[in-house]
This record gives structure tokens, sequence and C-alpha cells, in this order.
């Protein structure tokens, strides 16, 4: 009979370390598997966050929208009147006017770049820019101010705070920089106050694009919700979770960007299924008679199936291994960039299933023909 588990464990390790080249070349492959797979969910994981970044830094309970916004970068014009409407609702502590447009850039060369205004009340600060690394929030009080994020400096054509450039025609002076403020869209986000975001989008005094209601530490939110919606009709009103994963939805799955990274990291698994299962299957035909050996002096089939599991288990672990320090690094690489692979530890995780899953789904190949295992093989 085979050994135990410890016995198991140690003989599908021989049977891989016998061939050191074709081991080292499977780890090789279940690492660029892992690096490939990686990378997608990084950059996937990098783009949600991106598309709802505004919505999870906001500090606002509710949002309310004109009816058919589906993306917090896309807003129709909202009557600011509704402000007083909601903040007549049992509680609302508070509903500031919150300004989300496109518009364009005109770099001090000339050259033209689409940006995102993001008009917030200064009264507040809710809405507003934050990892503030160069200038202070209190500057965007004076005319034509605004603020900008590092990563899109260059693309903006500028170099930093005093630099001054035009939007839709208008003055803008650069009076703080951010760090870390990504966009699905690489359209940078234009932090000014809600007023001056009202003269760059050429929107009137009487209109903004959001309501961004706080709530009375005790108010239920959902019942709060319902009585907006009611008042405020035909606006529709979102708690913070459902318009970050609607904003979500709207740019992976509308633009097909999500698809696309989904069917690349569908790609890696493939190659490392491939890869890992005609390993897997070679040391098992080089090593037939040993198992008709073992097979005629008492082994189960499952206890054979058990070595070729454990061999799949041994090239995920170690190839997993090389492959999410590859990973680990190349986000730490594209830390600066302006689309840069996010990593977390749900990721990581889903991340060492999927190789589970990919080497065991080659271990299938191996396994089909130790199935059809005969003892007879031990004497041929």
């Amino acid at each position: 009979m085979l050994r135990p588990a410890p016995g198991i464990v140690l003989l599908a390790w021989r049977n891989l370390a016998s061939e050191r080249l074709r081991f080292a070349a499977t780890l090789t492959g279940v690492a660029f598997a892992v690096v490939l797979m990686g990378a997608q969910l990084g950059l996937l994981l990098a783009f949600a966050r991106a598309a709802s970044t505004l919505i999870d830094h906001a500090d606002a309970d509710l949002w309310v929208t004109q009816a058919g916004t589906r993306s917090v970068d896309i807003a129709a014009a909202l009557d600011l009147g509704r402000r007083h409407l909601a903040l007549a609702v049992p509680g609302v502590v508070a509903a500031d006017p919150y300004m989300v447009q496109f518009a364009f850039w005109r770099r001090p060369d000339g050259g033209t770049e689409s940006v995102i205004i993001t008009g917030f009340d200064p009264a507040s600060g809710r809405g507003g820019p934050w990892n503030l690394i160069a200038g202070e929030l209190g500057q965007l009080l004076h005319p034509d101010s605004v603020i900008v994020d590092r990563l899109f400096l260059d693309k903006l054509g500028v170099d930093g705070l005093g630099a001054v450039a035009e939007i839709n025609n208008r003055r803008a002076r650069i009076v703080g920089i951010t760090s870390g403020i990504r966009t699905f869209t690489q359209s940078p986000y234009v932090f000014t106050t809600h007023a001056q975001a009202q003269n760059y989008t050429l929107f009137s005094p009487e209109q903004t694009t959001y309501l961004l209601i706080k709530l009375a530490p005790e108010a239920e939110r959902e019942a709060v919700r319902q009585a907006l919606a009611a008042r405020l009709a035909p606006a529709r009103v979102w708690t913070r979770e459902e318009f970050a994963r609607q904003s979500q939805r709207y740019w992976l799955l509308t633009t097909g960007a999500g698809s696309a990274l989904l069917l690349a990291t569908l790609l890696g698994m493939v190659v490392g299924v491939v890869i890992v299962g005609q390993t897997l299957f070679a040391i098992t035909v080089d090593r037939l008679k040993e198992y008709a050996t073992w097979r005629a002096l008492g082994a189960s089939r499952g206890e054979l199936m058990r070595v070729i599991l454990t061999q799949a288990l041994i090239a995920a672990g170690g190839g997993y291994l090389l492959g999410a320090l590859a990973v680990l690094a190349l986000a730490w690489i594209q830390r600066e960039a302006t689309a840069a692979i996010a990593v977390s530890p749900a990721m990581m995780g889903l991340l060492f299933l999927l190789t589970l899953a990919m080497c065991f789904a080659g271990a299938l190949i191996a396994l089909g023909r130790l199935i059809r295992l005969d003892v007879c093989e031990v004497f041929r």
C-alpha cells in the first residue's frame, strides 16, 4: 500500500524534482499565467475604483441625480432649487450642490485636453479633493483657481503651482496639487468651487448636477431616501453604495473594458492549464510502470490520483508565489502611472484560487491517462 499523506507528498515532490528542467519550466509557466491573470485583475480593480472614486470620497449618504443618470462622470443639469426641498425632509442635515461636467482644457502650448470639472461647496468641503500634497484648499476661494492631480501635470502641459491655462476659454490657475486621484476616462478631475465650476461649464446659477445629502446620525437612511425620492421626483435618489456600483457597471460593462480584462484573465488560465497539463501528463507517462506496480501491490486508484493532484498543488503553490511577487513588483513600478495596477488582499486571494483551479484543471489531463492504467503495464 502507498504510505499516508506525507508519503504521497514526498513521492509527488520526487516525481517533479527528478526532472528539474521540466519542473522549472512548469513553475515559470504557472508564474507567467499568474502574472497575466494578476495584471488583468489588478487593472479591473483599479478601473472599478477609479469609476467610483468621487462617490467613495464625497462623504455623502445619499446622492440626488437627474433621472437617467448612469455614471457619476456623465450627468445632466439638475435644478438647484431642489436643494431647499431636500433640506425640508426630516433627517437631512445638509444638501450640498455638486458639479461634475466634462470641459476642454487649453494647454499653455495651445494643445487641448478633455477634463472633468468637479465643483464643490467650499463651506462644507464635501465632494472636494483629497490627498492634497501642495497648496491649500482655501486658495480656491480666489477667482479662477483650480486643483489638479500631479499624475496629470504633463498631460495638462503644466509644471505645478501657479501655472495658468484655460478651461472653455476661461482662465484657470493651479493653486493646489493632489496625489493619486485617478479617473476611468483618463480625463483628469479638475477641482474648484461650485460657483467657479458653473462658470467653466456655462451652467446658470440655478443649475447643478448633483445634491450630496448628509443625514443626521439618528436618521434611518432608507426611510429618508424614499421621502426624498417622493418629494424630488422625477429626480433619482441613490445610496452611496448603489451609485458607486452603478458607475462601475456603466464604465466596465458599457465600454467593454471589463469584458476585455476578464477575457485576458481567462486566456492566462488557459495558458496555465496547458503548461501544467503537459508537464503532469509527461511525468505520468514516464512513470506508468511504477504506477502499475503500485497498483498491482494494492494501491487504489484514488491514492494514485492523490499523487497527481499533489503534484498540481505543488506547482500551483510554487508558481503562485513567484507570480504573486511579480504582480506586487509590477504594481509598485506602475504606482505613478495614470492607469496603475491595484492590489488588495481579496484580489490576491482570488488569484490564488484561480491558480489552484488552473493547476487542478491541468491535472485532469494526467488523471485521464492514469484512470486508464492497467496493471499489466508492469510487464510491458
